[in-house]
């Protein structure tokens, strides 16, 4: 079986000798190019001034700027290498870009000694995503959750009057339609008239369906009040 050809991009000169001699040690990985520059990296790319490799190490931060995400996009396409991010920052946003660039894993500098592992994963096409990389993702994508769930309600809220979202609470609460127009002084018809409104706003099958639809979407939720109501004017 041939060697995994491996790059590495890193601007810390001594992190990069370290790292070169760290994955050189692996009986299966032969480092063919290690630079803290990225025009060697480009001109490899253009020329062949290295032999190509299976799989890349690329630092996010080069010389202070993000140029690691950029390159790394630049590499995957031309040469068709698996790009392994390295840094030591776990911000969601460079996560979501390096992913975005064409990498395939993302590995911190602290648990280095995880890296070959990683470039024969790379090797494979069987990559996993490294757990710090992936409690970043799980963490924006409820974030993201979140903001759907909040958009979802306000457009309810846009849709659905007061009167309507005031019987759909006592649906939840176990009124009848009867009671309702009890307590509401209204009549039983007015009631059932709003009811097949919301039904055909909400696209639900009966009242319970709506009801716990809207509940779940947190339109039942009271804003925080400020203060405790006392007045405090001296």
């Amino acid at each position: 079986m041939d060697n995994i050809r491996v790059w590495i991009v890193e601007d810390d000169v001594d992190w990069l000798r370290g790292l070169a001699a760290y994955l050189a040690g692996e009986r299966d990985l032969e480092v063919t190019l290690a630079t803290d520059r990225p025009e060697a990296v480009r001109r490899a790319l253009a020329d062949g001034e290295a032999p190509p490799a299976d799989v890349v190490i690329m630092d996010i931060m080069l010389h202070g700027e993000p140029e690691g995400i950029v390159l790394a996009e630049e590499t995957a396409a031309v040469s068709g290498a698996r790009v392994v991010m390295l840094t030591s920052m776990e911000e969601k946003e460079l996560i979501f870009r390096s992913f975005q660039a064409g990498a395939i894993d993302y590995q911190l500098k602290s648990d280095f000694e995880s890296l070959p592992g990683a470039v024969r994963a790379a090797a494979a096409r069987q990559a996993s995503i490294s757990p710090a990389a992936a409690e970043r993702m799980r963490e924006e994508f409820r974030r993201l959750k979140l903001l759907e769930r909040e958009f979802e309600a306000k457009k309810l809220r846009d849709r659905i009057t007061p009167a309507e979202l005031q019987l759909l609470e006592m649906v939840d609460q176990g009124y009848s339609q009867s009671q309702m127009a009890d307590k509401l002084v209204i009549s039983i018809r007015t009631v059932k008239n709003h009811i097949n409104h919301i039904l055909k706003k909400l696209k639900a099958g009966g009242s319970k369906e709506a009801a716990q639809q809207a509940k779940a979407m947190g339109l039942f939720d009271r804003p925080a009040e400020s203060g405790d109501g006392e007045d405090r004017t001296p």
